[in-house]
């Protein structure tokens, strides 16, 4: 609009025109492992809803996220379930300085697709390969996504590893691992206690002792590509009150 060419009068009612227009609505991008997307999408949703702006998640294994993030995905937020792939981004100089802090903390357990199956007792006397007769156990991939390497490294300690390793099906993250039991495609499976939270369809019939797998830790972080106040706003959002009591209904521990 060419203010100079109006009248007065005009001009007047073009300026208070322009200032009553609503600030543009900013995006927020965030990369998130996928036992997040339950609590994580009631948090995006309640934010969008109070200050209009848009959350987009992308959500997967962490070790694919963080390689994205390296290979130059644009990503605001980073929110990984295992500090290792938080340090190869922060390696990557793409952390923002003093933004990332551990977020919440998880815990593993092993679920069946059988609503009738019954709890067992997990610990190095459990028969985990007699359980699972011909049938598959599912995991997230056990080198690489967190939810699978630590459910591989509590086997290990267990000493359950060896026996059921031919057994193991993997998949690419650690929401897949349990929607192979919770269509039924896999009867038994090892995911975070608050996937099982999540899905109605399985049924926990057991946790690992904790100290048999590595303290399972969700650092966040602004990336160094967040350049507006609405990233800052959310990753606050999602460490507030409401945001934490909504992780913490889910099952998460609240670590910040």
């Amino acid at each position: 609009m060419n203010f100079r060419r109006l009248r007065p009068s005009a001009l007047a009612v073009a300026l208070s025109l322009v200032a009553g227009l609503p600030a543009m609505a900013e995006e927020v991008v965030v990369f998130a492992a996928a036992s997040m997307k339950t609590a994580l999408d009631e948090v995006a949703a309640q934010f969008q809803a109070t200050t209009g702006n848009t959350v987009t998640i992308s959500y997967a294994g962490s070790n694919a996220l963080a390689k994205q993030i390296i290979e130059g995905a644009p990503a605001d937020i980073f929110i990984s379930a295992a500090p290792k792939w938080m340090d190869e981004v922060e390696k990557a100089g793409l952390v923002a300085p003093g933004s990332r802090s551990d977020l919440f903390g998880n815990t593993l357990v092993l679920v069946a697709h059988d609503p009738d199956a019954a709890a067992v007792e997990i610990g190095p006397g459990l028969d985990l390969k007699t359980l699972l007769g011909d049938e598959k156990l599912s995991m997230a991939m056990v080198d690489s996504v967190p939810a699978g390497q630590y459910g591989k490294a509590a086997l290990q300690s267990l000493g359950l590893w060896s026996a059921v390793e031919p057994s193991v099906a993997q998949a690419d993250n650690v929401r897949a691992a349990l929607a192979l039991v919770s269509t039924g495609e896999a009867p038994y499976g090892i995911v975070y206690a608050t996937d099982a939270a999540a899905d109605p369809a399985v049924k926990v019939i057991g946790t690992f002792p904790e100290s048999s797998y590595p303290t399972i830790t969700y650092p966040g972080a602004l990336l160094t590509g967040a350049a507006d106040a609405a990233d800052n706003a959310f990753l606050g959002a999602i460490t507030s009150d409401s945001g934490d009591a909504v992780f913490a209904a889910q099952g998460f521990r609240v670590l910040n």
